[in-house]
Formats: C-alpha cells, sequence, structure tokens
C-alpha cells in the first residue's frame, strides 16, 4: 500500500528532466508545489501524466472518483479507499475496470512512505532511489489509473502488487508495494493500443531495476496536528532496521 508520497523536485527540476527526456511539460497554468509529505487521506493534488494529454503534466486529487460516484465525491471518499488499487484486479473491479482500458497515467514522484512492524509497532519509512544529482532521491513514475470528474479535474489512484524481496522486508505485513515502473515502459503504459493481458503482464514484470533504499524517519507521519509537510520527515532517526 502506499498512502504518503513525496514529490520534492521545484518546477524547474521537473521541466528540466521530463522535458529534456520526453518532451512533456507542465499544463498551463500549473500551480506546482513541491512537498515533503503528501498523506492520501487529505486527497490532496498529486501530479499525472495521463494518457489523454501525455505531453503534459496535470494536477490530480488523490482518490480516484469512477463515474458513478461523481455527482458526491466526498461522500465517496468518506465511503471508500481509492488511493490504491490492487495491480492483479484492476480489470474486474467496478471501480478501476473502465479506468484500466484508456484512463492508465504515470503518476510523478521521488519518494514514499510504508509502515514497516516491529513488535507489534509500526514504525513509517522513507523509501527513495538514491542520487547523486538529487539530494532527496530521483525522480520516479508510479503506474496509475485516472478519471476525470468533469472537463478540467482529474482524480487518480496509484497501482500496487506484491512486494519484491526488498519491499518484503521494508513492508513486512502486508508485503505489497506501488508499482514504480521501469523508464523504458513510460510509453508502452500509455499505449492505447494494448490488451488487458498484455497489461497484466506489463504489471507483472515492469517493475524498475533501479534499486530503492529506505529508512525509518520520525513517527510523527502518523500523529494528528503536526505539519510533517518539512523537509525533517524524509530524514533517518534512528530507530528499525536500515535497508
Amino acid at each position: 500500500m502506499c498512502y504518503g508520497k513525496a514529490l520534492t523536485k521545484s518546477e524547474d527540476e521537473l521541466k528540466e528532466q521530463l522535458n529534456n527526456h520526453y518532451g512533456i511539460n507542465f499544463a498551463v497554468p500549473s500551480g506546482y508545489k513541491p512537498y515533503y509529505h503528501l498523506n492520501g487521506f487529505t486527497h490532496g493534488t498529486i501530479y499525472i501524466i495521463p494518457m489523454d494529454d501525455p505531453e503534459h503534466i496535470c494536477a490530480a486529487s488523490w482518490g480516484m472518483i469512477p463515474d458513478w460516484a461523481a455527482h458526491d465525491p466526498e461522500t465517496f471518499w468518506r465511503k471508500s479507499n481509492t488511493l490504491n488499487a490492487r495491480s492483479e484486479t484492476i480489470f474486474e473491479k467496478p471501480t478501476f475496470k473502465n479506468s484500466a482500458d484508456d484512463k492508465r497515467c504515470l503518476i510523478l514522484a521521488d519518494g514514499f512512505y510504508e509502515p514497516h512492524h516491529e513488535n507489534g509497532v509500526a514504525l513509517p519509512y522513507f523509501c527513495y532511489q538514491p542520487s547523486k544529482t538529487y539530494p532527496k532521491g530521483d525522480l520516479f513514475m508510479f503506474a496509475g489509473l485516472y478519471n476525470k470528474l468533469d472537463t478540467e479535474l482529474y482524480t487518480a489512484t496509484i497501482l500496487t502488487t506484491e512486494a519484491n524481496p526488498f519491499f518484503a522486508e521494508v513492508h513486512n505485513k502486508k508485503k505489497r508495494m506501488p508499482l514504480v515502473l521501469a523508464d523504458d515502459l513510460f510509453e508502452d503504459w500509455l499505449d492505447a493500443g494494448l490488451n488487458s493481458q498484455t497489461l497484466l503482464e506489463l504489471m507483472d514484470f515492469g517493475f524498475t531495476s533501479k534499486a530503492f533504499k529506505a529508512h525509518p524517519v520520525s513517527r510523527d507521519l502518523y500523529k494528528k496536528g503536526i505539519d510533517t509537510n518539512q523537509p525533517y520527515i524524509t530524514e533517518a532517526v534512528d530507530k528499525g532496521t536500515l535497508f
């Protein structure tokens, strides 16, 4: 599961990386603001590259709203958790199956948070790809699904899959991980010509081969009334095991 994420790059850093390599730029106006910790249950703004506009980074609310709930998103969010979708069942679940066919997206991130359990206590861990260029880690992309509530407002969910050996140690209770796509599969994921069987295979084998690291962070992450969208929340604390 992935209920907390980070995107610490500046708008200029994202433009430089994505425009130079993929010809992708921000939709205008972008209103982009980086963050160190976004709690998914606030349904805050994440940034996606959608199939219907693959040359632009677009803002989306975290927590996908299906068409049949578009008339009352707040009630749907109170009753349903669509921050994540299990990749194995997206073509079966009514909430996700329409988007699985033709509303797939890439979701920008440079870190995310997972619970690691020790002696019955959940310890938050920050997961990231080490970088020689960026102190907080490299940019990567989650595989995601999206829907629109109207012509402007995107809503999106992050796909998860069975944890690999590294993330099975980090997320050692549920043993799931968000699907971080390999760079060379970005275009495939947004390809409208792929059928469901090909997409299931892509999700099975498409996790990036780039190494991740993870370290424990402050348990403020799990406390109410504390602003955890601060640089300190990504920093390692002397607690638990380093991976």
